[in-house]
């Protein structure tokens, strides 16, 4: 009874790590709905969502010369450009903060790269950035799952 239940969290636990790198914004509610306790959801959210921007960045010099040529991004700012605004005034906090409900990790991090960011840097900005929304979700998954029970 004990290996079922510990093989029954092992196995949500891996979903919602998966769900925090394809769709980060369900993960931890699913893993409430799951039955793990709302800090292990979110902790398996964040290293799901983590793991997937170091692989961005372990295949992202390759991904950095195709976004440039293909977009023509240029590392030199044009403020001029919406984008080179935003980027000028926000800058990685900023990407990273709004990465989890916006783009994601991976094209946080391509464009990160494109623009010439350092990837240890981006690496951290990303992880910090998401940790706020696990907090989030988590407290929202655990307050509708105690409404759901009563």
């Amino acid at each position: 009874m004990l290996a079922a239940f510990l093989m029954g969290t092992f196995h949500a636990m891996a979903v919602v790590f998966g769900l925090g790198i394809a769709y980060f914004i369900a993960a931890i509610p699913a893993g409430v709905a799951l039955h793990l306790h709302p800090a292990l959801a979110a902790l398996c959210a964040w290293v799901g969502y983590t793991a997937i921007a170091a692989a961005m960045l372990i295949l992202g010099e390759p991904a950095r010369k195709w976004l440039v040529a293909k977009f023509k991004v240029s590392p030199h700012p044009d403020p001029s450009k919406l984008f080179w605004r935003i980027w000028l005034r926000w800058g990685m906090p900023g990407l990273g903060l709004l990465a989890p409900v916006t783009c994601g990790p991976y094209f946080a991090a391509l464009i990160a790269l494109a623009l010439g960011e350092k990837p240890r840097r981006l690496m951290f900005w990303i992880a910090v950035g998401a940790i706020p929304w696990c907090i989030l979700f988590a407290v929202l998954a655990a307050s509708g799952s105690s409404l759901l029970k009563k």
